[in-house]
């Protein structure tokens, strides 16, 4: 019973070190911080349809779903049960890009849902604060193998939410199944068995780099939340300021 009250008196000074880096990198480089995030969020809702621009057909259509200004009465009605509202939020398209075919119909679509906006957002402030972290961390001299490890599981990160790996786009010809990733609408004339493979990898990368990131991003608040590297960090600064 000691040994468990132990343990746990200890996660929750680890997480309490953590949560305090985290929240003194933010505050010390509040500007690293939100130009990584605003970046970061804005090239991933941007790159994604400039590709498939390039790679595919030049896109000709965006909007936002007109169905949003009934949202309000949807929510309040109460004909609809909160289980099926709630269960249909995640899915709601809030806006989308396409392009025309010149066969007729949609070459390509690039839809935004609530859910693609939420880990945007998650993983957009991960980045931030994961980068504001290295700038503290490297202020401190904490640039150990980890910290070199997690700088480029950081970078990792924004480039996989900048290109939209788990992005929901329409399929190839139009707005059906199966959900692909940008990459898979990219390339023409694959199979639909590679198509599906590239639709659950991109699942199983983004959740795995999202999970890296944080993880980085803990380590980081981990390390820089130590009073005791902040003291020796400022102990180095006098000794070479004082040195002839």
């Amino acid at each position: 019973m000691i040994e468990v009250e132990t343990m746990a008196a200890a996660l929750r000074v680890t997480v309490r070190r953590a949560f305090w880096g985290v929240a003194i990198a933010i505050r010390e480089r509040p500007a690293l911080f939100s130009t990584a995030a605003v970046a970061t969020f804005v090239l991933s809702v941007a790159l994604p349809p400039l590709v498939l621009s390039v790679a595919r057909t030049p896109v000709d259509y965006f909007t936002v779903n007109p169905w949003l200004r009934r949202l309000p009465e949807y929510a309040a009605s109460p004909h609809v049960p909160w289980g099926q509202k709630l269960e249909k939020l995640p899915d709601l398209a809030l806006f989308w890009f396409s392009a025309d075919s010149p066969m007729g119909g949609t070459e390509w679509g690039f839809a935004v849902d609530v859910r693609d906006v939420a880990r945007m957002i998650g993983t957009s402030l991960l980045v931030g604060a994961y980068f504001a972290l290295w700038a503290r961390a490297r202020a401190l001299d904490i640039l150990g193998m980890g910290a070199r490890l997690g700088r480029r599981g950081g970078v990792v990160g924004a480039v996989v939410s900048v290109v939209g790996l788990s992005t929901g786009p329409c399929s190839v010809m139009g707005c059906g199944a199966p959900v692909l990733p940008v990459v898979g609408l990219a390339f023409v004339g694959l199979s639909s068995t590679t198509l599906a493979a590239l639709s659950s990898l991109s699942t199983v990368a983004t959740a795995a780099v999202v999970l890296g990131l944080g993880g980085g991003v803990a380590f980081l608040g981990w390390r820089t939340g130590s009073a005791s590297a902040l003291t020796a960090r400022r102990t180095n600064l006098s000794a070479r300021g004082a040195a002839p």
